[in-house]
């Protein structure tokens, strides 16, 4: 008997159902965790570096292209929520502070949004010219670019205070975003209900990207730029597409970053160099190149590794002092070196947890 046609309620419905109760848990998360304290903050720091590694894992993974200035991405996401937020707060409500639930979060959802957009244009601007390079070539240029904006960001006049807003023009402020000091005022809108429902959006926009015809051709991109080109694949556009979408979400993981413990804390140009976009690419060859279960997993479980070797005491031979906590990318290059003996591939490879799972109820049956 065939069965009847998807109704397009009924698709959407299908589609709409799991991001609803990946939400629904995000925010029981953030209602069961208490605030202020160590857990809530190890939490924070594995949401947005999941976040962050999908994003990565669009391009590094699914096209098969390699950049490293993935945090120049992030910067500019922080920056462009804070703007949104502190400025923005001060030309609508008149202060800067936090202001009353509904109007707050609201404009801190619309931060979120604005840090994505500007991350997205600054993608298409370094995609576009970057097409022709491929490997070493274009990571070097994505470094570059990562770097170009933290030392901008370095460059910046000081943040202004309330009392001297008015001698300013609006359209000035923004680029008053505290230099190397960075952006030291403003007020934390995050929670974990905020960061878990955005890393839930993520992941669920990766799987409907990897499993659907664009992210075929990403796929076949990856695999064979010419025959992907002879069988009719619009390399240039999925190429531009996939820095776009990738700058987007690490503009979102950038703009819950800096709202993670207040905009002054987690907003210094130093917190997006290099090292931050080498983790980002540790994470996705340690999960695997295009796998996003993978990125995931690698995600989680290097921001746990961080925070253990934090907790082990120092270590002491003689006259000389061992900090573990400075350890952290020894031991990073350590585990991604047995990875890479171990499986070369990564943890996962190309596949997906769940093909693993599926290709065990098949033998089983």
């Amino acid at each position: 008997m065939t069965p009847a046609p998807m109704t397009p309620g009924r698709a959407l419905g299908r589609s709409a159902l799991p991001v609803a109760i990946a939400v629904a848990l995000a925010i029981g998360l953030g209602l069961i965790i208490p605030t202020a304290t160590y857990t809530e903050k190890i939490l924070f720091d594995m949401g947005v570096n999941i976040i962050l590694a999908v994003s990565l894992n669009m391009v590094n993974g699914l096209t098969g292209q390699f950049s490293i200035g993935h945090a120049g991405f992030m910067a500019l996401g922080a920056y462009g929520s804070i703007v949104v937020t502190y400025y923005g707060g001060y030309s609508l409500f008149g202060d800067v502070l936090k202001h009353e639930a509904f109007a707050g979060y609201a404009l801190y959802f619309v931060s979120i949004i604005v840090g994505g957009l500007v991350a997205c244009a600054a993608g298409y601007i370094v995609g576009l010219p970057s097409l022709r390079l491929r490997g070493d070539y274009l990571a070097i240029v994505t470094l570059g670019f990562g770097e170009i904006i933290r030392v901008l960001l370095q460059a910046t006049p000081p943040v202004l205070y309330p009392s001297e807003m008015h001698d300013v023009a609006a359209w000035a402020r923004p680029i008053h975003l505290g230099g190397a000091l960075g952006f030291s005022h403003g007020q934390s809108y995050n929670t974990l209900g905020w960061t878990w429902t955005a890393v839930a959006i993520t992941l669920m926009c990766a799987y409907r990207l990897r499993e659907s015809t664009h992210g075929r051709a990403f796929l076949s991109v990856r695999e064979n730029e010419i025959a992907a080109e002879a069988i009719g694949v619009n390399t240039t556009r999925y190429k531009v597409s996939a820095f776009v979408l990738a700058a987007f979400f690490a503009g979102v993981a950038g703009a819950l970053f800096a709202h993670q413990l207040g905009a002054g804390t987690a907003s210094r140009p130093e917190e997006f160099n290099f090292m931050k976009s080498f983790d980002a690419v540790i994470m996705v060859v340690l999960g695997g190149m295009g796998s996003i279960s993978g990125a995931t997993v690698a995600a989680i479980t290097l921001t746990g590794l961080t925070e253990l070797l934090r907790s082990v005491p120092e270590i002491h031979l003689g006259s000389v002092t061992i900090d573990p906590g400075s350890l952290r990318l020894l031991s990073y290059a350590l585990l991604l070196i047995v990875v890479m003996i171990v499986r070369p591939k990564g943890l996962f490879g190309t596949s997906e947890i769940w093909q693993w799972f599926r290709g065990r109820k098949r033998a089983a049956a």
